[in-house]
């Protein structure tokens, strides 16, 4: 059984990358992001083998990509890393030119503060750049409280707290929820059915 949970918009659809071979979109799509975008994506110019190391890294430690895909495309992506050493979650966006001023940045944020609920995060992590007043204003939108500091704006966003985007944010969270938990209780069945036969064959 295949379960897709998307969320439809204009001209695409938003999901969660949930195979592993779809994950080398996420590089595709940063590595096609203008100079600009790149700038306040990474805070900074980088070059392209810096991107392809870091799409690596994402792909292999664990880190939830909720892409906007068109046509197959990833042209905007919302990322959630899992905590280290202590720390908080962290969540990044980037969306390409193309796919601006259509709402995109707050369906990826609602997806994934519905992600980071499933996860039973209670707090998340966001930093941008300075000038990035888009990301600055949508990260508000959700509750963020931010601080200017060395040349970027970080904070913290609190999941317990409910702000209108939040509240939608649930509403949303609702069929992803149960479509996750479908998915969760397939998995294990298919695990079990799997070391059943395995033993047998052996």
């Amino acid at each position: 059984m295949v379960l897709e949970d998307t969320v439809r918009t204009i001209p695409g659809y938003v999901r969660t990358l949930i195979q592993q071979e779809e994950l080398p979109l996420l590089r595709d799509h940063l590595l096609r992001l203008d100079a600009g975008s790149r700038h306040d994506r990474f805070n900074g110019f980088l070059d392209d083998s810096f991107i392809e190391r870091y799409a690596a890294r994402c792909a292999e430690d664990g880190t939830v990509i909720v892409a906007y895909i068109v046509d197959g495309v990833v042209r905007g992506a919302a990322e959630l890393h899992p905590p280290e050493d202590g720390s908080l979650p962290e969540v990044a966006f980037s969306v390409e030119a193309s796919a601006r001023r259509q709402g995109v940045g707050t369906v990826l944020f609602r997806r994934l503060i519905a992600e980071a609920r499933w996860k039973g995060y209670k707090q998340l992590r966001i930093t941008t750049g300075a000038d990035n007043h888009a990301m600055r204003a949508l990260a508000r939108k959700f509750g963020a409280h931010l601080a200017f500091r060395h040349g970027e704006s970080t904070g913290t966003i609190d999941l317990a707290k409910k702000t209108p985007e939040a509240e939608l944010a649930d509403l949303a969270a609702s069929p992803f929820t149960a479509g996750r938990a479908l998915l969760s209780f397939n998995s294990t069945c298919w695990k079990l059915i799997s070391s059943m036969y395995g033993n047998r064959a052996a």
